[in-house]
């Protein structure tokens, strides 16, 4: 965007990889939401299609604001004009430098992942965000034991009723037909969902693409298709090695098997997984997939950004720092103005994309000193994805983030096919959840934007013999 901006200046871009993200099929599916891929290109092709672009190859060491200066590993110096950091999130790792546990956020774990599950019988998965839900998922002929702290999968994207309507997939055999069931129901729940930031992990490397797992081969040394037994509201106590493990004298149990109390089991593991709910279990190693923190590190040194509650480097609404000339866009910052009452920040791909693209319009309008309104991204959270296969929307305050109890959900299901939820407030619609090829974002993305009062409709929101979209085009 910058390069596009401003053909005549240089632009450098840093970075410790040899290759860049770029997205690609791109699609505006509604006003607020977007579909697309994200691919590992060579850099050299970013300099080819702007020549004025020039790209460092090296990690940053020290940013000296006052100077407008940065130094990278490499000891050299480069100073700059305007600067924007999008240095992205690191994971939080359960335990730091234990050889069995690997975390997935960068093409390298994924591949790493891959290469330890062909020789792997079981593995534990810990964490419940996006990446975590696609793993358990996409894992076959491996046994899987999955802790999550919360009472349901996929907290930070959906509430237990969704999970409940997911789960029959991990247990089916992969090419079977969903069954279909006509049925309508609707449930109304008052309870305060409090949101967590999307689960990511390892190592520094640059984030995975909303289809990181396409491609891979995640088949592990098993016949079976799944096997995933879940423990929940629960997380790790204690990693034992297997010498540690015998030391203790402790029992570990066999993989649950259907209506039976678990049995201990008779196989030397290489490492053990001790839970706060005092069980047990070995495997051959550990997925850490327990969410990330903003990588602000390199960067404080000496200089006094204002930091966030969630450590991310404030913003203000123009993707500015507390620094003179310093910009910030993505996971590695934290959104401080006042939002809209339908959007909130979390650390997914589509919102770094969008705030990378806002922070170079605010950057290019800043340098022309022209004024410039906020996106209309920022204007309702809205985000589409796939889990288990189903086509999942999530629009606005989804799980009722931020409202209290002050709210009912309007609820329909069919089961194998369709999951839709809505939360309502005062007559007005404030977030969705939609399961399936449902072919109503459009609508509730317009209702959730322009707050009509919908109480006259009561139940008939949602009722399938309704032409909802015909009321609302």
């Amino acid at each position: 965007k910058l390069a596009m901006e401003f053909p005549q200046e240089d632009i450098c871009l840093m970075t410790s990889s040899p290759v860049i993200k770029a997205v690609t099929n791109f699609k505006q599916v509604s006003k607020t939401l977007e579909e697309f891929d994200v691919e590992e290109q060579p850099i050299s092709l970013l300099e080819k299609r702007y020549p004025n672009i020039k790209v460092i190859q090296s990690g940053v060491k020290q940013l000296k604001s006052d100077e407008h200066k940065i130094v990278t590993e490499d000891g050299k110096e480069y100073m700059y004009e305007k600067l924007c950091l999008c240095a992205g999130a690191k994971p939080k790792l359960i335990f730091e430098g234990n050889p069995y546990i690997l975390g997935i956020r960068d093409t390298d774990s994924a591949q790493a992942f891959q290469k330890n599950l062909a020789q792997a019988e079981r593995i534990v998965v810990v964490g419940n965000g996006g990446i975590a839900l696609e793993l358990v998922y996409e894992i076959q002929g491996c046994e899987v034991i999955w802790a999550i702290k919360d009472k349901a999968i996929g907290n930070t994207f959906f509430d237990a009723g969704a999970a409940e309507f997911l789960i029959p997939k991990l247990t089916a055999e992969r090419q079977e037909t969903p069954i279909e069931c006509k049925r309508t129901k609707y449930t109304v729940e008052g309870s305060d969902k409090k949101e967590r930031p999307i689960a990511a992990s390892d190592k520094l490397g640059s984030a995975l693409g909303p289809d990181w797992h396409e491609g891979l081969n995640l088949k592990g040394t098993k016949e079976f298709s799944h096997k995933v037994h879940i423990e929940i509201l629960c997380e790790v106590k204690k990693i034992h090695l297997q010498q540690e493990f015998i030391q203790l004298q402790q029992t570990s149990l066999a993989f649950p098997k259907e209506e039976k109390n678990s049995e201990p089991d008779e196989v030397l593991w290489p490492v053990y997984v001790e839970l706060t709910n005092g069980k047990i279990y070995g495997c051959d190693f550990i997925v850490s997939a327990t969410g990330v923190v903003p990588n602000v590190k390199p960067f404080l040194d000496g200089n006094n950004f204002a930091i966030g509650e969630d450590g991310g480097l404030k913003v203000d609404e123009h993707m500015h720092t507390s620094l003179p000339d310093i910009y910030a866009a993505g996971d590695i910052c934290t959104a401080s103005w006042e939002p809209s009452p339908v959007w909130h920040q979390m650390r997914l791909w589509t919102q770094a994309r969008q705030m990378g693209w806002y922070a170079a319009k605010c950057m290019a309008a800043d340098t022309l000193g022209e004024s410039i309104d906020m996106d209309f991204c920022f204007e309702l959270f809205a985000h589409v994805t796939k889990f288990f296969n189903y086509k999942v929307v999530v629009l606005g305050k989804y799980n009722a983030q931020g409202l209290g109890l002050d709210h009912e959900l309007m609820l329909r299901c069919t089961k194998g096919q369709e999951y839709v939820k809505v939360v309502m407030q005062n007559g007005r619609m404030m977030g969705a959840v939609l399961i399936g090829e449902t072919d109503l974002e459009e609508t509730f993305e317009n209702l959730i934007l322009n707050q009509m009062d919908l109480s006259a409709y009561g139940e008939d929101l949602l009722n399938p013999d309704v032409d909802i979209e015909d009321y609302f085009d």
